[in-house]
């Protein structure tokens, strides 16, 4: 096994007096596709957004491409990152939202340069080539000078890849990108999804409640629920042959 791309240690997370995870061991190989699924409140969004430092652990450490996400080194102890740390080990790491997060003032090409123009400090040629390379692969290549007003939710999703994709990260987040769509519209995102995962470049961790889709698409699949990995292991193991009461009872919702 090659070093993991990325490492959950002891990870806890509270939000005030409710504790939403409870000690979490995860490590994430490089391009491993990682599905995780549960209940609602189980913690499955909580884990991914401190990966992209929107919520920090309240204990433990996350380490990403062997460097500590939440902590720095000063004078040979370990302190708190301050935020050029946490940009710079925050800089290979992608995510795609719920709600799209585009902005609206800005044409699709827009959306996808500005983040390779100011983060990257990409001249503005480089980041354009990139950036219609990404929109041509999510098949939005004749949409470059449109605003998000003018696009579906499926659409606007996979802008939204595209201008995580452009910035080439080694690991790539999904938090239930599908669930804010009507459902006719779920399948061209999940397809782009398929098509990014089977390049097999990054790693990718898809908090999802598409379970065929998860079936299809991870090596791995972990079932959260109250705040600890009650299950975890090979699609195949975890949806169908798991003996796991509460898994089993998540389970029944989707086969009736």
């Amino acid at each position: 096994m090659s070093e993991p791309i990325v490492s959950y240690k002891d990870v806890h997370k509270s939000f005030g007096d409710v504790q939403v995870l409870k000690g979490i061991d995860l490590d994430i190989q490089p391009a491993e596709k990682v599905a995780v699924i549960g209940p609602s409140g189980s913690g499955k969004t909580t884990i991914i957004r401190m990966l992209m430092t929107l919520e920090q652990p309240t204990s433990g450490s996350i380490i990403v491409d062997g460097k500590n996400l939440w902590h720095m080194e000063k004078d040979g102890d370990l302190v708190p990152a301050n935020e050029k740390h946490l940009r710079q080990v925050r800089g290979d790491i992608g995510m795609v939202f719920q709600h799209f997060n585009l902005f609206p003032h800005m044409t699709i090409l827009e959306n996808c340069m500005t983040a390779p123009i100011h983060v990257q400090k990409k001249d503005k040629e480089s980041a354009k080539k990139d950036s219609i390379e990404m929109l041509e692969k999510v098949g939005l290549g004749d949409k470059l000078d449109d605003y998000p007003a003018m696009l579906s939710g499926g659409q606007k999703q996979r802008v939204a890849m595209a201008r995580a994709l452009v910035m080439h990260p080694k690991i790539m987040l999904f938090d239930e990108v599908t669930s804010a769509l009507d459902p006719e519209l779920v399948g061209e995102v999940l397809e782009v999804i398929r098509d990014i995962a089977n390049e097999g470049e990054m790693a990718m961790v898809l908090v999802t409640h598409e379970m065929e889709f998860a079936r299809d698409i991870a090596d791995r699949i972990l079932f959260l629920d109250n705040g600890v990995i009650a299950e975890e292991g090979p699609p195949m193991d975890v949806l169908e042959n798991s003996t796991n009461e509460r898994l089993q009872s998540f389970l029944h919702r989707f086969r009736t």
